[in-house]
């Protein structure tokens, strides 16, 4: 997981007078061919309940599906903060996430985490890029997640926006968010970005107070269906509107062909997060 150091490093290409620092200052381009690997990493039972707590998944003998995503998100701090990398690493939007298990991971076992970044191609409003992430089990591929991530800028009208998924209707469940979800969140995940902790520091980046971060969002969705996933699944989500917080927001799910459709909004219908699971 990133420690703050990392996140401190992810914020200087982003303060005025600091960004223009030769080795800091970030000016686009191509992304790096930069893979990076962690081996033999092992899981925390009692941190992997904690999470399971705060996203609202059952505690079992494995891991629950986006729990992984925590494993990789150090790598994903050490390439983007790295000066190989055209972009600052605050201010990257998360725009959309991809999961596919293809069999549940046991706590008790050792696994290679491996993430670099791929695709960068245009969009409307700037360019995109993936970063990808894989989980092996003594060779064998566990797990993969694709992290569509926006670095807003001159876009091209005629660039695809991204994806879609069948509608699901919020239909009486809400839930309340204190607003120190983004603290409980950043100290289980390592995901320390300011706009997630405080009001003052989420004004500084343009908010009006702090929001809810993204991974939070779609793990405590699939929270609400685990028990309803195959073992071999894939989840994917689109992250609309922020949720501020503190807040409220509504849940839908409904079926649709061989998928499970849901949603997350705001009680007046602001879509905040639209997403489907279909078996892998």
């Amino acid at each position: 997981m990133a420690g703050l150091p990392v996140m401190v490093k992810a914020a200087l290409p982003v303060v005025p007078g600091v960004n223009l620092v030769p080795g800091v200052r970030k000016t686009g381009g191509d992304l790096p061919d930069d893979s990076r690997v962690r081996h033999e990493v092992e899981t925390d039972p009692s941190h992997v309940a904690s999470y399971a707590d705060l996203c609202g998944f059952p505690h079992k003998d494995t891991l629950p599906l986006p729990y992984p995503h925590l494993l990789a998100f150090g790598l994903h701090m050490e390439i983007m903060t790295a000066g190989s990398f055209p972009f600052p690493a605050i201010g990257t939007v998360h725009l959309e996430n991809s999961i596919t298990q293809h069999r549940p991971i046991g706590l008790d076992e050792r696994l290679q985490v491996t993430a670099r970044p791929d695709h960068l191609r245009a969009h409307p409003k700037g360019q995109v890029f993936d970063m990808l992430t894989t989980i092996h089990s003594r060779g064998e591929l566990v797990w993969e997640e694709t992290s569509t991530f926006l670095r807003r800028g001159r876009g091209s009208e005629d660039a695809p926006g991204g994806s879609t998924f069948p509608e699901a209707p919020a239909h009486g469940i809400t839930w309340r968010l204190p607003g120190d979800l983004g603290r409980r969140y950043a100290a289980v995940s390592g995901d320390r970005n300011p706009i997630h902790l405080y009001p003052l520091m989420a004004k500084a980046f343009g908010f009006p107070r702090q929001i809810a971060h993204g991974m939070w969002s779609m793990a405590r969705c699939v929270g609400a269906i685990e028990n309803r996933l195959p073992d071999e699944v894939t989840v994917a989500v689109a992250f609309k509107k922020p949720i501020l917080l503190p807040g409220t927001v509504a849940f839908g799910v409904r079926p649709v062909d061989d998928a499970l459709a849901f949603s997350l909004s705001s009680p007046k219908g602001v879509p905040h997060l639209a997403g489907a699971a279909t078996p892998a």
